[in-house]
């Protein structure tokens, strides 16, 4: 059984849409699956529209992506967990390439983002840079990534320590367990960061968050880019 876990805090833009993508994908698949929403604290429509696409809802109010990832990962009945964020689309190309790893022994693995437009002149620039990244040091970050069961409770979950870069840590967590893939069939996930924030801002918060260490991703103060409430 799959388990498809989302994190969602006023996501109501882009639930529904999350979720058909899920549908579409696992259809082929022939596998039983469950889809959990956790609704972190939304003050928008979030739960209803997960709850009138089929999903169920789990309420929690940590603002934690962390704890809320790993909320709906205890909630969980499936022997292979996806954590798929609420902005992102997944298609039946991922699925199939997630699974046929996972059936053959692999710990876990995550998917390829591709951002949705139009997108400001400077990620164009800093686009390549970044997916480079991601294929030499397999490490895609948080948007899509996928594990066993068995894998995601010899590495304790995602690190509740941290309020950012949680997701790459699981991703060294996983490794430590067994290989890791990066699946074919590139996601497709929300660019509202890049349009909602200038890239001096990306440039500043990281700068920040670098000298400060880890001590910087320990509170979300600072982490706006991740904790905002700003939509589009």
């Amino acid at each position: 059984m799959i388990s498809f876990i989302i994190p969602a805090h006023n996501e109501a833009a882009g639930i529904t849409a999350c979720i058909a993508s899920i549908r579409d994908a696992v259809q082929p698949a022939g596998r039983s699956f469950e889809i959990i929403v956790v609704n972190d604290a939304s003050t928008d429509d979030t739960a209803t529209l997960a709850e009138r696409s089929g999903a169920r809802v789990i309420h929690v109010t940590y603002r934690h992506i962390a704890a809320t990832r790993n909320s709906g990962a205890r909630a969980a009945l499936g022997d292979y967990l996806f954590f798929i964020d609420a902005d992102t689309l997944i298609n039946p190309l991922y699925l199939r390439s997630a699974l046929s790893a996972l059936d053959k022994g692999a710990a876990g693995g995550g998917g390829v983002p591709a951002f949705d437009k139009p997108l400001p002149p400077w990620f164009y620039l800093g686009y390549p840079i970044f997916l480079a990244l991601i294929l030499i040091l397999k490490q895609p970050g948080g948007s899509s990534l996928f594990c066993t069961r068995t894998a995601y409770k010899a590495t304790g979950g995602f690190d509740e320590n941290y309020y950012a870069a949680e997701d790459a840590l699981m991703v060294f967590a996983l490794k430590r367990q067994g290989r890791f893939v990066l699946a074919t069939g590139k996601v497709l996930t929300s660019g509202r960061k890049a349009r909602t924030y200038s890239c001096w801002y990306f440039i500043r918060t990281l700068f920040t968050v670098g000298v400060k260490g880890p001590k910087g991703l320990q509170s979300r103060q600072g982490l706006d880019i991740w904790y905002d409430s700003k939509r589009e």
